[in-house]
């Protein structure tokens, strides 16, 4: 049998989580209940996914600012839609669609107009906030139909369907990154879209389905976050993507590209989302939460740069050993 193996990246990673969840339960003793716990995971559900579509896109050396207006746009559509009496999974349907459109669109403007994905994703950021806003005349859509308000409620082993949605996908997703053709081709043009175009590869249709891929990521958060709050709300999910990439970075995938694991989202997604509760549980005022969040993906670019240092250092040691 072969040995589980750790990085050190990720036994730090550990070590981190266990030293946030022991400081939080020292200063609220409620932080480590079993309640709570799962209050984590559901809050921790929405983060999850759009971090397993940044989890592509950043090893693939792109990046997308517009999740939280995406998945603000999608709750407020599929509520929409089911008020006008489509059936709801007609509506999530449609919705999912349209959240791959919006992916369609972020990856025309980075592979045709050639705009930074910084750049074209914070145009969609704004234009799809817009929109969630136009939909609903800038006013919540309440959910009355019992099926999108189950999926807001409905447990499996008292652990909500919500969780176990992200489960899901982090396993489906982390399998085909690891293991499949795609996925490798997701870190070769990462690592060089130049090289991995004279190896026969299209980094354009790779970069389009992994847009799409969020897009479609940031519709299914976005309907069940609406489910959860019985309500689509266009003002809701302002600054996921910027939770999504601090537990991306801080999983080990490198800002750079063509480095990191679904494994490393896993935790990051941990880490920062028992962070976040931590803060509020202890009264922290919101604002200075802002802060700390700040400095939290501030260490996380900071761990990103040596990482990436002591990669370089490696590689020129290996190379220097074969000459």
């Amino acid at each position: 049998m072969k040995k589980l193996k750790i990085s050190g990246d990720k036994l730090v990673l550990i070590a981190a989580i266990i030293v946030v969840f022991i400081l939080f339960t020292l200063l609220n003793r409620n932080f480590l209940s079993i309640t709570n716990v799962i209050n984590i995971l559901i809050a921790a559900s929405l983060v999850g996914l759009v971090a397993i579509g940044h989890t592509y896109l950043i090893i693939a050396g792109q990046n997308d600012l517009s999740p939280g207006s995406l998945a603000a746009f999608s709750g407020v559509l599929a509520a929409t839609l089911v008020s006008m009496g489509l059936p709801f999974l007609l509506a999530c349907i449609i919705t999912i669609a349209a959240g791959m459109v919006v992916g369609v669109l972020n990856a025309f403007m980075v592979n045709k107009i050639h705009l930074e994905a910084f750049i074209a994703t914070l145009v969609t950021q704004s234009v799809i906030r817009g929109f969630a806003y136009i939909i609903c005349g800038g006013k919540p859509i309440a959910i009355s139909n019992k099926s999108y308000l189950l999926l807001g409620k409905l447990r499996i082993l008292n652990i909500p369907v919500s969780v176990w949605i992200m489960i899901l996908c982090i396993v489906v997703f982390g399998i085909v990154l690891s293991k499949t053709k795609f996925g490798r081709s997701i870190y070769a043009i990462g690592g060089s879209q130049e090289a991995a175009r004279l190896a026969g590869l299209n980094p354009q249709r790779i970069i389009t389905t992994s847009f799409i891929m969020m897009g479609a990521l940031c519709a299914i958060g976005g309907i069940i976050f609406s489910a959860r709050m019985n309500s689509g709300q266009p003002a809701a999910n302002v600054n996921l993507e910027f939770d999504a990439i601090t537990a991306v970075i801080l999983g080990g995938v490198s800002f750079q590209g063509g480095v990191g694991d679904m494994g490393g989202t896993i935790l990051g997604i941990i880490l920062i989302q028992a962070f976040n509760t931590g803060l509020t549980m202890v009264n922290v005022p919101s604002f200075w939460q802002y802060v700390a969040k700040g400095g939290l993906l501030l260490f996380a670019l900071t761990t990103d740069y040596i990482r990436k240092q002591r990669r370089e250092k490696e590689l020129l040691e290996l190379s220097m050993k074969n000459l």
